[in-house]
């Protein structure tokens, strides 16, 4: 049971009521100074009121993340047990193969993203509450889904904000193997395998928030020559490729990446040509292309998260505006162009402005005919909208008349 209090300041408890889980530095009035960083706290609003209980940190800015709420006792021996069993339930017994247990925020877990891969668990604490708690975390997490092994994958950028640097390796159970074979549906019913690699691959080893949308745009993508810029391991390709591109040119920065793509493409018994696995600048190679005179009829785009901060919003807007300039101008008449951003900074309304700006720029119309975001296995809390970090938009296009009005 939790006894040692936080307080608010006057009029600061309103957040709180709305039940989202951070609180900051400049909202706190008193900290217990014998409450160590990462104990689990009573937080009190200025009269005394028990609001919940959270996670400390002095360390960072969100110095206290909530984990209940209300005047209920907490007994910290049975929480973390029935948070991470409410959080495995939610994706109900007939779960994927491969998907997302734990969605930090959204699952009452701030700091904590845990996939699953078949019998592989693959754990990040990105708070210092979640680190210090880990090796019991990753115990009742192999007891819940009957796991082989539980990897640990912190290697964010993010822990710097709460003094902590990165930690990786297996934390119970066995290794899991250097590539694990996923199975997505695919075209027509028939599946396709993806390669993940848990140890080095990017987030837990694969983007599962895209599995959704990578099987949308390989339906739109039938019959297309494609542009897949930012490939990674080539997910989007596969699909492409099953439900009949004509061809998918790859690019990306990392011949690593670029390697993994080519071994998705042949796990699928799909055409492996060295044309079309291109390690470059995208920035440098989408106006290349401009000189040249090529032309795509769909292009995708899902760059890597570019703000990480509000001061990164405005440059990263320039970047996503001139990725997208360019991309639209390499498109033909009826084109497609899909384009993502994870940055949860960027709002779903501020990306649309961006891509809108980058179509008046290009001399296009642009109409939108899809919007995409994570899957279900990612949920949004409501009351906790920076939960909301990918979104993507499917835009079809259509060249200006030469006489129109900008």
């Amino acid at each position: 049971m939790t006894t040692v209090a936080a307080r608010l300041k006057p009029g600061r408890e309103k957040a709180v009521l709305l039940r989202h889980p951070w609180v900051f530095e400049g909202a706190l009035a008193r900290v217990p100074k014998e409450a160590p960083d990462g104990a689990l706290l009573a937080l009190q609003a200025a009269d005394g009121t028990l609001l919940g209980h959270g996670l400390l940190n002095r360390q960072s800015q969100i110095t206290l993340r909530l984990v209940a709420f209300g005047a209920a006792p907490v007994d910290e021996s049975t929480l973390w047990q029935d948070l991470l069993a409410r959080a495995v339930a939610r994706r109900g017994a007939q779960r994927p193969f491969a998907c997302r247990l734990v969605n930090a925020e959204a699952d009452g877990l701030p700091g904590l993203i845990v996939d699953v891969y078949g019998p592989w668990v693959v754990m990040q604490c990105l708070c210092l509450g979640m680190d210090q708690r880990k090796q019991h975390l990753a115990e009742v997490l192999a007891g819940l889904v009957g796991a082989r092994g539980v990897l640990e994958r912190s290697d964010s950028e993010v822990r710097k904000k709460e003094g902590l640097g990165e930690s990786n390796g297996v934390l119970w159970g066995e290794t899991p193997p250097d590539l694990v074979e996923l199975l997505e549906a695919g075209p027509r019913g028939t599946p396709v395998k993806l390669l993940a690699d848990l140890h080095r691959g990017h987030k837990t080893g694969f983007y599962l928030d895209q599995a959704r949308n990578r099987a949308l745009c390989g339906q739109l993508f039938e019959g297309r020559e494609v542009l897949n810029l930012f490939c990674y391991s080539g997910g989007f390709a596969v699909h492409a490729l099953a439900a009949g591109a004509t061809r998918v040119l790859n690019v990306d920065a990392s011949a690593e990446a670029l390697a993994l793509a080519r071994k998705n493409l042949e796990a699928n018994g799909l055409p492996v040509n060295p044309e079309d696995f291109l390690q470059a600048d995208i920035f440098k190679l989408l106006r290349g292309f401009r000189k040249e005179g090529r032309r795509f009829d769909a292009i995708l785009l899902d760059p890597p998260k570019m703000a990480f901060s509000a001061a990164q919003v405005q440059t990263a807007a320039r970047a996503y505006k001139d990725l997208n300039l360019q991309a639209l101008q390499l498109l033909r008449p009826g084109g497609l162009l899909v384009s993502f951003s994870c940055s949860g900074r960027v709002d779903p309304d501020l990306f649309q402005k961006i891509l809108f700006g980058a179509a008046l720029d290009a001399r296009v119309d642009a109409r939108v005919i899809h919007r995409l975001n994570a899957g279900p296995d990612h949920p949004l809390l409501l009351s906790f909208p920076e939960g909301d970090y990918l979104k993507g938009l499917v835009l079809q296009v259509e060249p200006l008349a030469p006489e129109a009005p900008l």
